[in-house]
């Protein structure tokens, strides 16, 4: 223990993992914290040296999403690569390291009108979390994920290899790839440190206009009347099932704003709001969470399948449902009929099958075997036990 310890110190501040540390219940031996990408890329290649499986960690807020690791030697912390590399506000583009909060980040370029338009779905969620959970909130709809939103990509491979991708100009699409390949990894690739966005001028006003309604049908149809409209929604959320309730989020100019409301409500009934319902961006409670990607039109089906509680996108079809953990697999079973349901949480010991069908399965399978030949990140994490 004292070699391999003195081994990462040589690259940066590393303790002994405490109790707490464990990821879902799985105890690591080190945690070490970079601050620079030149530490992180030492810190790796001693991992490396010593056949350390590695886990990264930013705010920890969703690091009990995916399956428990198979084991977990260091963990890599993010918290000392917080800062803002830089804004170019002309260029609508921002770069900054993975630790950096995204609340922090939207701070930091809101004093020019602009905004990163990706929703925290947990608070205090960081950079390098979003992109590695490629999580996205309400306004995906307008605006797309955090796949869509990244321009550029800097990576530590696990031999310690730095890897950049992409570029800080929107026009730059060298090599993009490599950051949509690390979107929704997991840290089964690598250790991400950098990454640079698109980022959208503020919207002068926003509405949103709420109707509840009787059922899932008439929420679907809702939901059809708002996408066939003029009104260029920013996002179109439903909750439910006690009541089921339909919002729609409107933004762009102030002089605008107020009368696409109004056609809003002539459309779907309801009231206008200066400020969104109060489970808005917020995932809903449950035993079991689990995301689920189908067609639109398969909201009704999705409320009868997970009739404890679904909320999540109309507009997109991504929807998060909370499961009692007694029944979720016959749940889940049933719901993959109409799309795919992947599981994000689940109490430490759930016998769960997290993924369901992966078509794609041999092919990431080949990836991880390339980006991480002796599968030390985040071992059996990922689907297939990637």
């Amino acid at each position: 223990m004292a070699q391999v310890i003195d081994a990462l110190a040589k690259a940066c501040e590393v303790r002994p993992a405490e109790p707490e540390d464990a990821v879902q219940g799985v105890g690591a031996s080190y945690v070490a914290a970079p601050a620079t990408v030149t530490e992180a890329g030492e810190l790796m290649r001693a991992a490396a040296e010593h056949r350390l499986a590695v886990v990264p960690r930013g705010a920890g807020t969703k690091l009990h999403w995916g399956a428990p690791p198979e084991r977990c030697d260091l963990i890599v912390e993010t918290r000392r690569l917080g800062r803002l590399i830089e804004h170019t506000a002309g260029d609508l583009v921002v770069k900054a390291e993975a630790g950096l909060p995204l609340e922090k980040l939207q701070e930091a370029v809101s004093g020019t009108r602009q905004q990163l338009a990706l929703d925290a779905l947990v608070p205090g969620a960081t950079v390098g979390g979003a992109l590695a959970t490629a999580t996205a909130g309400p306004r995906r709809l307008l605006y797309g994920s955090a796949r869509d939103l990244l321009i550029g990509i800097t990576v530590v491979r696990a031999d310690g290899v730095v890897a950049h991708a992409g570029g800080k100009v929107v026009k730059n699409v060298a090599g993009y790839d490599l950051g949509k390949l690390f979107t929704g990894s997991r840290g089964t690739l690598g250790l991400i440190t950098e990454a640079a966005f698109r980022l959208h001028p503020l919207p002068q006003a926003s509405a949103y206009v709420s109707a509840t309604v009787a059922d899932a049908a008439a929420a679907l149809e809702l939901t059809r009347a708002l996408r066939r409209s003029s009104l260029v929604p920013s996002a179109i959320e439903v909750d439910g099932p006690d009541p089921i309730t339909v919002t729609v989020l409107l933004e762009g100019f102030a002089g605008g704003v107020p009368a696409r409301a109004e056609a809003a409500r002539d459309l779907i009934g309801g009231r206008i709001t200066e400020e969104p319902p109060g489970w808005w961006g917020r995932l809903p409670d449950g035993e079991v969470l689990a995301e689920v990607r189908a067609a639109p039109s398969k909201l009704t089906a999705v409320f009868q399948e997970a009739p404890a509680h679904v909320r999540g996108s109309a507009g997109r079809g991504v929807w998060h449902v909370g499961l009692p953990a007694g029944d979720a697999e016959q749940t889940l079973d049933r719901l993959r009929r109409h799309g795919s349901a992947v599981v994000l949480s689940a109490p430490d010991g759930t016998a769960l099958d997290r993924w369901g069908p992966v078509p794609a399965l041999a092919l990431m399978r080949r990836v991880k075997d390339q980006f991480d030949p002796e599968h030390r990140l985040s071992p059996g994490r990922f689907a297939g036990g990637i």
